[in-house]
């Protein structure tokens, strides 16, 4: 199938009604791929990464030789610094990259750089750039070592409306197509490959394309017509996402790297990369979190310091000359009568006195809560090789006045007696945080206190800290990241989630605050694979005693919790539902009031709306939010048992499939894929 143009005579018709509105429904179909949260939460987490395009963008209108020539060479370079900035920023700050970009002349042709092209007089031939990865073990890349494409058009939008026009998507498409059927007939395994990210580029402006398919549901055996077959599956198998067209290089030809348009093509190029080279180790989320750090100096650069209650300009003192240096006394600086909260940045030091151990010495890595200066990852100076989880409360003379630092009392030291409550009776499990240190802050000067127990007048004497293990990324960003959860990771959460929850029961432990910034992801290294597990934390919240009050959450918390502002005994199961709801792609509207909340779940139990969601993804995963349903708000407890059995069965089997795929080399052709069960290719 190498002819485009009768490829866009059987699709361009069905494309022009998607893009008119006049499919059943009236709506347009092709949505696009990224949020605009999505989009804003890339623009944070790259402010200050050194983006820069050497070769300038020409701004003509003619198409002359010259001109193409020095326009593929800009966009060559401008995918060149892409790659550059993401791999630097997310993966790796030194060493080789692992992807290049070249040019195909057409379908099933051999790469070649632009310039290489230009020597041979074969330009024109060129239909686009490609991002290939350099994991091929010889030097001559193939189009299944494509790891995204970038079609480069003269005009890539209909005149009075910002979008790809039928001919160019249908083009897209045709180039798309190709990269999934060579993948599939490959022997290279990469993760998720039924799906390929397609750039449309020209001059001035780009979009972004995202195409996905099961080429497993393509029949090629009921039909002597491979275009119809091909069109057939697109029109009924195929997912098409398509961004609106937007500006990416200005006049002078520099791109515009804070743009939407820019933004586009580097969340895209982002999420390919993590495609072919596994999660980046600098998360969007962690990189967000140092824009609080950079605000703060820049209003510290500005000459604004933070009072109390507002935010007010810096007017200098009078008693010295402008330029004279002088020498502060430490304890003026803490002279408030309210003690000021511990603010902590990377590569500080803070000694602990714990009553079990003694002092311990930490190093902090970054603040993981931008903002809130109360959680970090840090090393224990000891044991600098794993990063922990450490929190900060707020100082006793704090609690009264505000219900932040009242938050801080439950992350730190309720929290601490709870995961002492388990450590004493005995509970350890992979899927519980443990402590490792928790006491007072021994901060720098004489300490003039009393009693072991008490504190002098230092702002930081008496500040409690809570280390834990292990640490991990929240399921909010997972998901905002990387979209929702496969079937086997969606049933391997639920069953950790059932296994750390069983554990708490055996000493009558509920969690009471499931929600998914406090579920973490911890990746472990088994052999030569990775395994993620799941672990809930933050278990400040949890009920001991009857007396004892939940967190309320809105969109997480149990029926019976947001009713009584009590547990029974299925609360946190019912929570982690609606966990499995949310990470499967489930749509949850904010609340704004408990009655809402409850009549939201009413609804929804009622028609059962959750677990055919949930039963989309995973027919055990429904089977347990039936079982679940049954038992809310009832005095049953849940049989953990009897689900972590069938739940630990389901992983196994997962994991199983898993190794078969990595030791077996596996090549599927067109023919076996309409024969086969449906699954996808490598």
């Amino acid at each position: 199938m190498v002819d485009l143009e009768l490829f866009t005579q059987y699709i361009e018709e069905w494309v022009l009604e998607n893009l008119n509105g006049d499919s059943a429904d009236g709506m347009q179909s092709f949505r696009s791929p990224f949020t605009t949260d999505e989009l804003c939460k890339l623009d944070l987490a790259l402010e200050g990464v050194p983006f820069q395009q050497l070769i300038r963008m020409p701004f003509f209108t003619d198409v002359s030789d010259e001109v193409i020539e020095d326009q593929y060479l800009a966009t060559e370079d401008f995918l060149h610094a892409i790659i550059i900035g993401l791999w630097r920023t997310f993966w790796h700050k030194s060493g080789p990259l692992p992807l290049c970009v070249s040019c195909p002349s057409h379908i099933g042709s051999r790469f070649s750089s632009v310039e290489k092209a230009i020597s041979r007089g074969r330009l024109r031939e060129m239909r686009g750039l490609a991002l290939i990865s350099k994991t091929a073990t010889d030097s001559k890349f193939k189009w299944d070592h494509m790891v995204e494409f970038a079609l480069f058009k003269s005009e890539v939008f209909l005149d009075n409306d910002s979008r790809l026009s039928a001919s160019t998507i249908c083009e897209a498409l045709f180039y798309g197509f190709h990269v999934l059927v060579s993948r599939s007939l490959s022997k290279i395994i990469s993760i998720n490959s039924d799906s390929v990210f397609l750039l449309v580029l020209d001059s001035k402006c780009g979009a972004v394309m995202k195409f996905s398919g099961d080429l497993g549901k393509l029949d090629l055996l009921n039909s002597s017509d491979p275009y119809l077959s091909v069109a057939e599956w697109i029109k009924t198998y195929a997912e098409i996402c398509v961004t609106p067209v937007e500006p990416i290089w200005n006049r002078l030809g520099n791109p515009n790297w804070g743009d939407i348009g820019t933004l586009q093509v580097l969340l895209a190029t982002f999420y390919s990369i993590a495609q072919w080279n596994g999660p980046p180790r600098k998360s969007v989320a962690s990189l967000i979190s140092d824009h609080s750090l950079r605000l703060q100096k820049r209003r510290t650069e500005c000459c604004i310091i933070e009072t109390e209650n507002a935010l007010v300009p810096y007017h200098g003192t009078t008693d010295h000359q402008t330029g004279e240096i002088v020498e502060l006394d430490q304890n003026e600086l803490f002279s408030h009568n309210r003690a000021s909260r511990l603010k902590l940045k990377c590569g500080d030091i803070l000694a602990l006195d714990d009553p079990q151990q003694g002092q311990k010495s930490f190093q902090i890595h970054e603040s993981l809560v931008g903002g809130n200066y109360y959680l970090y990852s840090a090393v224990c100076l000891d044991h600098p090789s794993e990063l922990l989880t450490l929190y900060v409360g707020a100082h006793p003379s704090r609690l009264e006045p505000s219900l932040e630092d009242m938050s801080l009392w439950y992350q730190v030291q309720r929290q601490t007696k709870v995961l002492n409550i388990l450590r004493n009776q005995g509970i350890l499990s992979k899927y519980l945080p443990e402590i490792v240190a928790s006491g007072r802050i021994l901060h720098s000067g004489p300490c003039k206190k009393e009693s072991p127990g008490g504190r002098c007048d230092h702002p930081w004497c008496g500040t409690p800290v809570l280390v834990t293990s292990p640490i991990g990324e929240p399921l909010s960003p997972m998901v905002a990241n990387e979209g929702s959860f496969s079937a086997d990771e969606a049933t391997r959460l639920c069953r950790d989630c059932l296994a750390a929850l069983r554990s708490a029961a055996m000493a009558n432990v509920q969690h009471g605050d499931i929600c998914p910034e406090n579920i973490i992801r911890v990746v472990e290294r088994q052999g030569v694979r990775n395994q993620a597990i799941y672990v809930p934390i933050s278990w400040g919240r949890a009920v001991l005693e009857d007396r004892d009050s939940p967190a309320i959450n809105l969109q997480f918390s149990s029926s019976h919790a947001l009713q009584h502002g009590k547990l029974c005994p299925s609360s946190d199961a019912e929570s982690i539902i609606y966990i499995l709801y949310f990470i499967c792609g489930g749509t949850m509207s904010l609340q704004d009031s408990i009655e809402s909340a409850l009549q939201w779940r009413e609804r929804s139990w009622a028609k059962r709306s959750i677990q055919q969601h949930i039963g989309q993804v995973s027919a055990l995963l429904k089977a347990f939010a039936d079982y679940v349903a049954s038992l809310c708000g009832t005095p049953y407890p849940v049989d953990y048992d009897i689900w972590l059995k069938r739940l630990n069965k389901a992983v196994e089997v997962s994991a199983d499939k898993g190794k078969m795929i990595e030791e077996v080399p596996i090549t599927l052709r067109l023919e076996d894929a309409a024969e086969s069960s449906g699954a996808s290719g490598p």
